[in-house]
């Protein structure tokens, strides 16, 4: 007899290896909850719930749009769960149409304010903005039915939508469960990066730092956007001799990724000034400080205000501030242990993960009920 399963979890979009998929699956399943997955991404990199990947080969790979509303419509249809929770927004419409057909209850996840978001993207501005009218199209039909949805939940407070008849706030907070502390500072400086790569996330930045801080390594997990695969080759053809300290991992399952925090020094979060970051406080600060490393970061206004109320890193806008504070920390090493230290003392006592994740759990388990 096939196992009933209580939610089925729709992603078009985000990857297997997602990590705010696997801190909300992980929730789920603490409180008991059966989880399937349609997501695209390899299966070694999932969370530990039932997968549904019925795409072959590597056509899970094309993020074009096309293949995303594609797989929204499939994944959907395939879904068995008594709640259909959509976390891609162009899987929210098709979604809350089957939910209302079979008479399921529908909820909805929004990483990101992705009205905003698409004022970053290149790819938004093709064919004279056609694919960016498409997309901005959809993201307002999708917040539409978001606000009629049984559950709405947003990675933070500046996410819309605001009036959703039930909306419930779940942060980006770290699951300990995923994470590697940096314990001791290992022989060599060393600063990681977690995230997606590309330039308004700090890309560049991190690169221009790297050329001028050469005694620091530098470990970048994520996926390179395509639009800056060509800036990074060249950097390298420009800095050979950096080959050997500048490492792409590539995109990783969460915990695999957070095990190269082991012995790191420094994390970097240089998000740019953009519509969508500048209210933003980005996950990784959070996990930063949670691991034990200090943080460096640009002047966006909350990631200001939570450095310098926690005294756990520095504030720099350009790669050569990066740079000039990293080399500053290597001559001063007992300066950094103290932000790493003052990083640990101020997550422990402020980042309530558990009781944030298990709030998210309650109100799933009302939905199946």
């Amino acid at each position: 007899m096939s196992q009933s399963i209580d939610i089925s979890i729709i992603s078009s979009g985000a990857n297997l290896a997602d990590a705010r998929l696997h801190r909300l699956t992980r929730a789920l399943l603490r409180a008991g909850l059966a989880v399937e997955i349609f997501a695209p991404g390899d299966v070694k990199d999932a969370p530990a719930a039932i997968i549904r990947n019925p795409l072959l080969g590597d056509s899970w790979r094309n993020t074009s749009l096309l293949a995303r509303y594609y797989r929204s419509r499939i994944f959907v249809l395939r879904s068995r769960g008594r709640v259909i929770y959509a976390i891609s927004p162009e899987s929210v419409a098709p979604a809350f149409g089957l939910a209302k057909l079979l008479r399921k209850k529908f909820a909805v996840d929004f990483f990101e304010d992705y009205l905003r978001l698409l004022k970053d993207r290149a790819w938004a501005r093709k064919y004279f903005g056609i694919i960016g009218w498409i997309a901005s199209s959809d993201t307002k039909s999708a917040l539409w039915f978001a606000k009629r949805a049984d559950l709405t939940t947003v990675a933070d407070v500046q996410v819309p939508p605001f009036d959703a008849r039930n909306r419930l706030v779940v942060r980006n907070l770290p699951d300990a469960s995923l994470l590697t502390q940096s314990g001791e500072r290992s022989a060599t400086p060393r600063a990681i990066y977690i995230g997606d790569l590309r330039k308004s996330r700090g890309l560049h930045a991190m690169l221009d730092a790297a050329a001028i801080a050469q005694d620091w390594e530098f470990d970048f997990v994520g996926g390179v956007a395509t639009t800056d695969q060509d800036f990074v080759d060249r950097w390298f053809a420009q800095n050979p001799s950096a080959t050997s300290r500048v490492r792409f991992h590539g995109r990783l399952a969460p915990a695999q990724s957070w095990k190269l925090a082991e012995g790191a020094w420094v994390g970097l979060s240089l998000l740019e000034s953009t519509p969508a970051f500048i209210e933003a406080v980005p996950s990784k600060l959070y996990e930063y400080m949670s691991v034990g490393v200090a943080t460096i970061s640009t002047p966006l206004p909350r990631c200001i205000e939570i450095i310098e109320s926690s005294k756990s890193g520095a504030i720099a806008a350009t790669g050569a501030e990066v740079a000039e504070r990293l080399n500053r920390w290597q001559n001063n090493p007992e300066e950094l242990d103290a932000l790493r230290s003052n990083a640990l003392k101020w997550s422990a006592e402020n980042l309530d993960s558990e009781r944030e994740y298990a709030n998210f759990a309650a109100e799933m388990v009302k939905l199946t009920r």
